[in-house]
């Protein structure tokens, strides 16, 4: 089994842009109310609209908080490169490049154009130099 997330984002394609641009991901359908985001062919991230096909579980657009307790958690294999990425988008940092002693890895925390959370992390036991 494999996670295939999907989120309410308020613009589709300027929400595909930013995780293309940030997170190095590829747009594998493309459209103004639903997106599939691949990395290496694989999906990884669904982005629907709002109010496209009336979705009635999707949650509540007027409700401020974006996935309140709820983290989009990406593994990636250069995450120097990735952390870069996010500064040279002007990505905002929520916590920047550090080691996590408890996972043995380093990871940054950063904010989506919607509001969510989203982690990226290097490979397990990656305790290379956290940026300053």
């Amino acid at each position: 089994m494999l996670p295939q997330p999907l989120i309410a984002v308020k613009d589709v394609e300027t929400s595909s842009r930013w995780y293309q641009s940030v997170l190095g991901l590829e747009s594998a359908h493309g459209g103004n109310e639903y997106e599939r985001l691949t990395d290496k062919g694989v999906l990884v991230l669904q982005l629907h609209d709002w109010d496209a096909h009336e979705h009635p579980h999707l949650g509540d657009e007027q409700i401020p908080s974006r996935g309140n307790g709820v983290l989009l958690w990406f593994h990636h294999d250069n995450i120097d490169a990735a952390y870069q990425r996010a500064i040279s988008h002007n990505a905002t940092i929520l916590e920047p490049l550090h080691i996590n002693p408890r996972a043995q890895h380093r990871e940054f925390w950063i904010r989506d154009p919607d509001g969510y959370v989203v982690v990226v992390s290097g490979k397990c036991g990656d305790l290379g130099p956290a940026a300053d």
